[in-house]
């Protein structure tokens, strides 16, 4: 008689967990740019409607750093972004890493055993770091919001969770172009870029409103300013607001990095059974490409949320 293994406890779950079915055909590339494109509209329209019931608060955002990398928009239906996911990868990555779960991802019952127990987690995740950001007042004091507004929020957070689970789903089963995860987080990242060259919004620092995009402010000062090296020198170096030298060290990075992502070290490896047949085998440069980031990430906004949790519930310690 076989042990009962890890994953089998997975198994009752496994109708009760929403999926997206492998395609039986091989989808045409138009019809993958179309999902990717559906996709990348609803993670940004995701990432721009508020969630309801939430007030202003005073407290400080722990995870403003890490928000970019994690595709998270406070206070939007994507405040947990791609955490869960994340996170829940990790994790079954260095059991089944360890072999502290018994698995065979060669076979196909135990591949999707492995997959099920990933999305549970994630779900499980998602709905405890709701939980955290409602109870610890990141969206007013609990009492004030009362107990139906709490348990709506949680619900809000939860179901954009398994929106954006599925739909790194859709992608990775080849409906999409590449993983979800890379290109939310790419879109967040091109979003925010944009945004902060383009900006029309005008904020007041104190020496009366100016643009916060940096190629608009840079024409505005252009147009208003006198002195032209004066506002060339403002545009290119103003602080507390995206100046160009900002736009432009980014540029800088990005060809940096698609230049070296090109780059491939060649492996000789000959053959053991056959004498004298020899070869060479590529390894890119960016082999890991930007996983370490992605799990430091994680693993840093978990930490800031308990830390956030123990100050609210004991400040005085």
């Amino acid at each position: 008689m076989s042990s009962l293994r890890f994953l089998d406890l997975v198994k009752p779950f496994t109708p009760l967990i929403p999926e997206v079915q492998v395609p039986e055909t091989k989808v045409p590339f138009q019809q993958r740019i179309v999902w990717t494109s559906v996709t990348l509209i609803i993670f940004l329209v995701m990432s721009q409607m508020p969630l309801y019931g939430i007030v202003s608060s005073d407290t400080s955002d722990p995870l403003y750093w890490l928000r970019m990398m994690m595709a998270s928009n406070r206070g939007t239906l994507m405040e947990l972004g791609i955490t869960p996911i994340i996170s829940s990868g990790m994790v079954f990555q260095l059991l089944a890493g360890t072999h502290l779960i018994d698995v065979n991802l060669d076979l196909k019952s135990d591949r999707e055993l492995y997959q099920t127990a990933q999305k549970l987690l994630a779900i499980i995740l998602s709905f405890g770091q709701a939980c955290v950001y409602v109870l610890t007042g990141l969206y007013g004091p609990p009492a004030d919001l009362g107990a139906g507004i709490c348990v709506l929020l949680v619900v809000q957070l939860l179901t954009a969770a398994l929106i954006v689970i599925l739909l790194d789903e859709l992608l990775q089963k080849g409906y999409g172009l590449g993983s979800g995860i890379s290109l939310f987080i790419a879109t967040n990242i091109c979003e925010s870029i944009v945004w902060r060259a383009f900006s029309p919004t005008t904020v007041n620092t104190g020496r009366g409103p100016e643009f916060e995009g940096a190629i608009i402010a840079l024409v505005h000062l252009l147009i208003t300013w006198p002195n032209k090296q004066l506002a060339l020198r403002e545009a290119f170096y103003r602080q507390n607001l995206p100046n160009v030298m900002n736009l432009l060290a980014t540029i800088a990075v990005f060809s940096a990095v698609i230049y070296l992502q090109g780059f491939r070290v060649e492996i000789p490896v000959k053959s053991s059974r056959q004498r004298g047949m020899r070869g060479s085998y590529p390894v890119r440069l960016f082999y890991t490409s930007n996983m370490p980031i992605m799990l430091q990430s994680a693993l840093s906004s978990n930490v800031f949320l308990v830390s956030q949790m123990l100050y609210n519930k004991l400040p005085d310690n």
